[in-house]
Parts: structure tokens; sequence; C-alpha cells
């Protein structure tokens, strides 16, 4: 009876248990199903949210183009390719949509993409053993061009499948490098979490990387596990906002030229560094701009030296300042030219070391101060500072100049030199660039107001920013006046005198005589300091040689400051050797491709030819005519009549121009031997996808001669100095062959 009590007992109790966790579990649902909350999560939002995939859409970075339109940045699309490995994913299929044979895969992979097999099997195996829905295969599977993706594609290999993404590409290589700078993926905090962009690293693409950048869209749709779009899938799409244009004042044609020849010394002299930069004196327009070392930003790797020297590494220029002393003494009104003094040493007091000329002991006797500039006296400077002007007055027109400031050029990373102005000595030093610090940029800045009747110019290199999706025009840079330093009357005495440096019967600038047009200009040996102590660096070649010179003189139209640090010179030859083959080359070509009237007469010029219309037009009777001109002439196929040219109607075009012509059936033209900005002229008439690899001129291309090509054709192309270039064929190559002079030349 007791047991049975409570055995009752307990069932009473396991009842009333039962029920309790019953009404709990039964109010739970109830309030569940009521509110579709389970701890204030929402059960649809939850169920949306699982069912959702979401991806953004990269904005299109925007592209970077020279004055004249041609592209210098922009996104290649590349693909990275993975495989599916879930069987799941080829249900209702009749063919297999996932990897079905690992080893026959591999195999077939393997030879495109120039790996071992098992580097393609490995991945595959292991995500079957790991029963993952999908693998990728590493550096060996990204970056694939389209040309490879096609080839892939064609085959038809189940389970395989790509992924587009973009990379930046430079088309020209190592080209205006440290103004363009580069960019590359990087990962980036959002708040979703982290992901890759396009990020500017360097230069113009980290200067105007939120502009460039533009603003990421997404999209969003409801899937099921197997990744497949539901069929009400609710979709949402953002669509992205691509980034803006910049277009730069660089001049792609003078950059190519100034880059070329940069290449020729630096494999002839091997010098430690190189700076070199072209302005238009009306403008301030920075049209080219190039250092040594370099990089090709489509690869910055084992990068010597990431900085722009030409804007941030002030040093003490050496003699090219003397300008500068000339047109200060000039506007004082202090300056007589042909007053005599005696050359040689000046020592204004006993406490002040003594001054001396470049070539020592009694220099030249008494000279005038005119004859004084063409020697480059130090002595001459060091007079008029101290005893003619006073060392007072010649900083004000120091700091007229902008010496103690930046330029506030558009480029990242500037830096100003300094006045060094403290005692005595530094006064006097300071006048023929000794002891004060400026960079190229500053003394091309100040160089302005000497060429443009004294009205000084702000250097800038971004012309204008074109919003990329309508056209429209954002941004304008127009030229603007910072300064006058100097008046006029002063800047064509000056001028004068820097004529006379060139073409004077004592000038040390004869070297740099151009053959159609008159030049002037100042030439500046300056010492290195020594880094493992005090003092300065010895041996003749342990100098930053430079030249700073304008023309035509009369009325400048080119500003060019050219820079060679430690040369390896010959015996017989002096720094200005290297100087004057870039600047001769460059300005002298710079001013004919500018159509810039020669102003010596008596000197044989090279005649442009006005180029006739020719679209349209029979093409045999067209490559007949031109040729005539002495011009050169590449048809692209066979077809009869002229569908488009590289030069158009009344363009002023020279001898050593090619003019690409393409006819109506296109076929693939030889370029082997034909320089980049040729076969970047083929481009933009074909609209190729181009890839390029290495600098120089063509030695091998993908699309053999004579195959019938089409628009968006890919091209892809393998460069090579024209030392590496001698079985090219040199008649299809523009470069010409060039001596550099190597005569002799006095320098300071």
């Amino acid at each position: 009876m007791k047991k049975n009590k409570t055995t009752h007992l307990m069932a009473g109790v396991y009842i009333i248990i039962f029920v309790a966790v019953f009404l709990v579990l039964t109010g739970r649902f109830m309030y569940i199903q009521a509110t579709g909350e389970i701890d204030g999560v929402s059960l649809n939002e939850w169920a949306d949210q699982k069912r959702t995939s979401s991806y953004s859409i990269s904005a299109e970075r925007g592209k970077i183009f020279d004055k004249n339109g041609m592209t210098l940045a922009y996104d290649r699309p590349t693909y990275t390719m993975y495989a599916i490995l879930d069987e799941a994913y080829s249900e209702n299929s009749e063919e297999p949509l996932h990897v079905e044979n690992p080893q026959k895969t591999a195999e077939t992979l393997a030879p495109l993409l120039d790996v071992e097999v098992n580097e393609i099997l490995e991945p595959l195996q292991n995500g079957m053993d790991r029963e993952l829905f999908q693998v990728e295969f590493g550096k060996d599977g990204k970056e694939l061009s389209q040309q490879k993706k096609d080839e892939i594609s064609d085959l038809d290999i189940p389970g395989i499948n790509f992924e587009e993404e973009a990379i930046r590409y430079y088309p020209n290589g190592m080209f205006a490098s440290h103004i363009i700078g580069f960019a590359r993926e990087t990962e980036v905090e959002t708040e979703e979490g982290y992901e890759n962009d396009i990020i500017g690293i360097a230069g113009m693409e980290n200067e105007m990387n939120d502009l460039l950048s533009g603003k990421d869209g997404f999209i969003s749709y409801q899937r099921d596990r197997y990744n497949k779009t539901l069929l009400d899938p609710n979709e949402v799409i953002q669509a992205p906002e691509d980034g803006d244009d910049v277009y730069l004042t660089i001049d792609q044609k003078i950059q190519t030229l100034l880059e070329d020849v940069l290449t020729q010394v630096d494999e002839e002299y091997k010098p430690s560094k190189m700076n070199a930069v072209v302005m238009d004196a009306k403008t301030g327009q920075v049209l080219a701009m190039s250092s040594r070392p370099s990089y090709d930003p489509n690869n910055p790797a084992n990068v010597e030296n990431w900085y722009n020297d030409i804007i941030s590494n002030p040093f003490e220029p050496g003699s090219t300042v003397k300008m500068f002393t000339w047109a200060a003494a000039i506007e004082e009104g202090v300056y007589d030219g042909s007053e005599g003094f005696k050359s040689g040493s000046f020592q204004p007091n006993e406490q002040v070391k003594k001054i001396h000329d470049h070539n020592g002991g009694n220099g030249w006797g008494i000279i005038s101060y005119d004859e004084g500039f063409q020697r480059s006296s130090n002595v001459a400077a060091a007079k008029l500072v101290w005893e003619k002007m006073g060392t007072e007055t010649f900083l004000e027109y120091l700091q007229a100049f902008d010496f103690d400031e930046k330029t506030n050029i558009d480029l990242p990373g500037e830096v100003a030199g300094e006045i060094l102005y403290n005692w005595p000595l530094e006064k006097i030093t300071s006048s023929f660039g000794q002891g004060s610090t400026m960079t190229p940029i500053q003394q091309m800045k100040a160089a302005t107001a000497i060429a443009n009747d004294g009205k000084m110019m702000q250097p800038y290199v971004i012309d204008k920013i074109v919003d990329s999706s309508t056209g429209k025009l954002m941004e304008q840079k127009s030229p603007s006046v910072v300064g006058e330093p100097i008046s006029k009357e002063t800047s064509d005495q000056v001028l004068k005198l820097l004529e006379s440096v060139v073409n004077g019967e004592h000038g040390t600038g004869k070297i740099y005589q151009l053959d159609d047009y008159s030049v002037g200009g100042k030439s500046g040996t300056a010492e290195i300091p020594n880094p493992e102590g005090g003092g300065y660096l010895n041996g003749r070649e342990n100098y930053v040689f430079s030249f700073l010179g304008m023309a035509p003189i009369e009325d400048p139209e080119l500003i060019m400051y050219v820079s060679v640090q430690q040369p390896e010179l010959k015996p017989t030859e002096t720094g200005s050797v290297p100087l004057s083959f870039i600047f001769k080359n460059v300005v002298e070509n710079g001013l004919h491709y500018l159509n810039i009237a020669p102003d010596k007469d008596e000197i044989e010029t090279v005649e442009q030819v006005t180029m006739p219309q020719v679209i349209g037009e029979k093409s045999t009777d067209v490559k007949e005519m031109l040729s005539e001109q002495d011009l050169k002439v590449s048809l692209v196929g066979n077809g009869e009549e002229i569908v488009s040219s590289s030069a158009m109607e009344g363009e002023m075009v020279l001898p050593s121009d090619r003019i690409i012509l393409v006819t109506d059936e296109p076929t693939m033209p030889n370029i082997i031997g034909w320089s980049l900005r040729d076969v970047m002229k083929l481009t933009d008439l074909m609209s190729f996808k181009i890839e390029t690899f290495g600098n120089g001129y063509v030695i091998t291309q993908n699309i053999e001669k004579d195959t019938p090509i089409k628009e968006n054709d890919y091209l892809g192309i393998e460069l090579a100095p024209p030392d590496e270039n001698a079985n090219a064929d040199k008649e299809n190559s523009e470069e010409t062959e060039e001596t550099i002079d190597e005569s002799s030349s006095e320098t300071e």
C-alpha cells in the first residue's frame, strides 16, 4: 500500500513536470509563431540573410591620360581560375559542371599554365578530400590574360571557371614612373570587414587616389544551397560610380623621346643618378619628367629610389644659379657688363675664406663681367653680391625667386631647398650655387621668369579632370603667374647672356648648340658632400653635372633642366658630353614636334609634311604618294581602300614619323623593330587589347605577320633595348643612330 502511494505521488509529480514543460514549449512555439522572433532576432530576416548572396561591384578606376589623350594608366581585366568540386552542382544538368577527372584536368591545364601537373592536381585532390565546394590554384591561376582565359575556355574542361578582376596596367612600362606612380590591389577595411581594392601607392595614383577610385556598387539576390538563383530572387542592384579621368600636361611623344635618350646614356655612362624635366616656358606645364634609377609600375620590384628627385631632393646646384645672380644685379641697376674685374680669386676680408675660379691661379686676368658670365667665374658672382648689390639685397632676390619655398607643383612629396645665409662665406657662396640647396623644379620655376618677360609661372602636371561616365569637364587648370622678380628688360638682357654661354667666344656651353634653333643656358658642376665625413668627394667624376637651357633663345618655348651624377667618363670626356646628348636630342626634336619655326635661317632645316586626305583613297596610290615625300609608311593589310590613319588630314608630320594606314582588309604587319610609341599608334587604330613585356623596341609579337586582325584582338609584344635588338628588322625601326660627341668641353 505504501509502495502504491509513492508510485502515485511520483507519477503525479512527473505529470506536473511534463505538463509544465509542454506548456512552456507550446507557449514558446506559439510565441515564435506569433512574433517571428527568437531572442530578438527576426526569423524572416535571418532566413533572408541565409538565402541572400551579396557582393560588391567594383567601380572602374579612372584612367590617366597624357595631354593629347594617350592612355598612360587604366584597369585591365584579368582572370582568376577556380574549379568546382561538388558533384551536387551538376544535378539537373546534361553535362558535368564539376571536376570529374582530376588527373585528366591537371594534365590538360598544366602545359597551358606552364606548370607541373602536380601543381594543379594537388589542390584538386586536397579539395575533394576535404569535401570543399570549390578550390583556386594560387598564383598559377591568378592574373590570367584574356588570351590565356580564352585558350582554356575553348577546351570546355568540366568544372573549370573564371572570375574577372581588374589590375592596374601601364601600357608604356617604365615611362614617367615617378609622376604616374602606381596602384595595386590592397586589403582595406570596410564596414562589412576587409576587402581587396586597387589603391594608389605612389605618384599621381596616390595623389589623386580618392578621385580616381570612384565608389563601388553592389548586387544581392536570393539563392539555394548550391548558389543557384531562386525563381523570385529579390534582386537588388546598386550600380558603381566609376572614378574620374585625369589628364596630365605630359606629352607622350616628348616623354618617350626623353625616356629613350636617358636609357641610352644610362647604358653608356652608368651614372648613379639622372634627372631631366622639360617645361613649356609660356605656361609652366611640365611636358616631360624622368629620373634614373626608375622602375616599371607594372612590376615595381627592387625599386632603388621611390622619390621623385626633381621635386624632393634639394642639393647644392652649382653654377646654374649664376643666371639668377646676374639677373638680380641687372634688375637692381648695379650691373655694367663691360666693367672689368680681376679674376682668379677674391677675398672680401681676412675673416672670410678666399673664393677661387674653377681654373685656379690668376684666372683669366682682368676680364669684363659679361665675359665672367660666359666663363662661369665664381669671383664675378661673389663680387656682384658683396661689392655691387650687397648680401641683404641679394637675399631679397633669392626669396623673390621663391628659392626658400616649395613650388607647390601638383605632385606628392615635394621638399623645398634651404637658403643657407648665416655667415659671410655662405652669403657669397650662395651666389654661385654652393651652401644653399634647391631642387631642379625650383630652378625651373625661377627660370620661367627669365624666359617669360619677368613673369614667373606656376609649374603644374595636371591639365584637367573629366567625368569618365559623361565626359563632362570637371576641372581645367590654366597658366598662373606667381611672381615677377625681374622686369622684361632684365629678362631680355639675361637671355643674351645665356646665349653667349652657348655661342660666345669664351662660352663654356658650345657643346649644347642645336642645328636649327638658337640656345641659351648655364651649366653647373655641383660638388657632392662626403657621406663618411666632412667636405666633398674628390675625383673628376664625383660631381653632379647639370645644364639649364632654353630655346629658341629670342623667345623661349621650351626650358629643360638635366643633371647626371657621377657618370663613368672616358679620359677625353667631360660631364657636358652626356648632358648635351640628352639636351640636344630632346629639345631639338621636341621643338620640331611642336611645330616651332627654326630660327637659324642659314641652317638647312628638316621640312615637315602636311598630311593629305587619305581616308577612302586607294591604298597603293596613298602609299606611293607619301613615300615620295620621304615619309615612313606602314600599310595594315592588302585591302584596296584606306579606312583609318595614325595621322589626320592637315597634321604636320616629320620624315622620321611612322604613318600607319589601315586598309579595309587589315592583316597584322611585321612590327619587329618598332618602337613602343608606334605600336601604341597601331593599338589605338585597331582597339587592340595590348600586353607588353620589357622596354625598348619590339623583338617578338604573338600575332604572326599577315594574320587577319580585327578590333579587340589581343596583342602581346616583348621589347628590349637597342643593343639587345641586333637581329630586329632595322628598316622597321624608328630609331636613328646617334653618336655621342666625345669632344671635351670646358666646364666650371
